[in-house]
């Protein structure tokens, strides 16, 4: 059971608390983006730009610097529903 809090931070080298700290980063810069774009549908002249940048930091962020290793193969099987 610990396993599935460890695998998945470890395979992009990060431990759980590492993990999680970025996942209520990128969640709350999430929510940020998508209020602006809630904004300028409302008022298309306020926040023009701030949900395509939000998608273009956080794309940059997670897949443009981020090291994954494959996950190991009890990770693969509990996933696939074995």
């Amino acid at each position: 059971m610990l396993r599935r809090f460890t695998d998945h931070p470890s395979s992009v080298n990060e431990t759980y608390f590492q993990h999680m700290a970025m996942a209520f980063g990128f969640g709350g810069r999430m929510l940020l983006g998508g209020l602006a774009c809630l904004v300028h549908g409302l008022c298309p002249w306020l926040c023009t730009t701030r949900g395509s940048d939000t998608v273009r930091g956080l794309h940059h962020r997670m897949v443009s610097h981020r090291v994954v290793q494959p996950a190991p193969a009890s990770s693969r099987a509990v996933a696939a529903g074995d």
